[in-house]
């Protein structure tokens, strides 16, 4: 799973050391997900059981799966979601744990995706808090597909900055994507609509999406890549980072038309060659890399940030 260091202009634990929590996140996932397939197998100790599948791929290979599979599982009482909100919240020694798998699985897969689905939260939990403040995060976010596709289908290494909000000479500027990889910074945005739509893109401020035969226009999503890509650059060059800065836009469901020419430096990636481009970062099997969290730490310095004291800790406060 992706790392999310930085959601919009909430507070997040990255900010205050991205190298040890970075690590931490990688150490947490693994031993929280040997602990919850321990003792699901303990449950079902009794049950013939097929051989386990330790492989994540069916999840790259079958998305559609994974959708259909967590439509199936009962939602949690708003008891149990109480609950289980006041167990994210505790913290130990600065690291929360994940909350119980409420929701019985029936095999290996459905495990699996109702483990990614909690530390989903856990996820959101880490980039809306630290121990002593935390924000307010949207409920929009639980719900969010390209969220949670960079969380829930790039590696552990990948650190994802989304929808960040950035202070370019005292001005908050909110970015679309920023991925690092272990080897290169990902600046992107989607254009993307009804699928197999054709986009037509120029240097024009408006897109042309053809569907079924009908235009409309869309705002030129190149111009903000444009943009985010000189902040990131700027920032790099201001702290001495070297790290590749690559930018895409993409359209995972249908095409896009353009000018090699008019795109030098985007990559343009869409139904054709999606597959190729998202298999390429998957398979990139790289540590964790000095240079990738020094630019991760760069970034995070300037980001706004807005938050209140814990509520948790409010309610200690007034015990006393």
């Amino acid at each position: 799973m992706g790392q999310l260091i930085k959601l919009q202009d909430y507070i997040s634990r990255y900010e205050t050391d991205v190298y040890r929590y970075t690590s931490e996140f990688i150490r947490l996932k693994k031993r929280q997900w040997e602990q919850t397939k321990e003792q699901w197998e303990s449950n079902k100790r009794n049950d013939a059981l097929p051989q386990l599948d330790e492989t994540w791929e069916w999840l790259v290979e079958e998305p559609s799966l994974f959708e259909k599979m967590k439509k199936w599982f009962k939602r949690s009482s708003p008891q149990e979601e109480e609950t289980t909100e006041a167990q994210t919240n505790r913290s130990i020694d600065g690291e929360e744990g994940l909350p119980p798998i409420v929701t019985e699985a029936k095999n290996i897969d459905e495990l699996k995706i109702l483990f990614l689905e909690n530390i989903f939260q856990l996820q959101l939990k880490w980039a809306s808090s630290t121990i002593w403040y935390e924000s307010a995060v949207d409920k929009k976010f639980y719900y969010e597909e390209k969220l949670k596709y960079f969380l829930q289908r790039f590696p552990d290494t990948y650190l994802c900055l989304y929808k960040p909000v950035f202070l370019v000479k005292n001005a908050p500027v909110e970015l679309d994507v920023i991925l690092l990889s272990p080897t290169t910074t990902w600046c992107i945005t989607f254009a993307e609509g009804a699928k197999d739509n054709i986009i037509i893109a120029s240097s024009d401020r408006f897109w042309a999406e053809i569907i079924n035969g009908e235009e409309k226009k869309m705002v030129n999503p190149s111009i903000a890549l444009q943009r985010m890509g000189k902040i990131v650059a700027d920032i790099y060059k201001q702290y001495n980072v070297d790290f590749p800065i690559k930018k895409a836009v993409i359209n995972r469901y249908g095409y896009i038309d353009y000018r090699r020419s008019a795109f030098s430096d985007v990559h343009v990636i869409d139904k054709r060659n999606y597959e190729q481009w998202f298999s390429s970062l998957r398979k990139l099997a790289i540590p964790l890399k000095h240079a990738q969290l020094k630019a991760a730490s760069c970034l995070l310095r300037h980001c706004s940030s807005h938050y209140d004291i814990r509520t948790d800790w409010n309610t200690d406060e007034e015990k006393v």
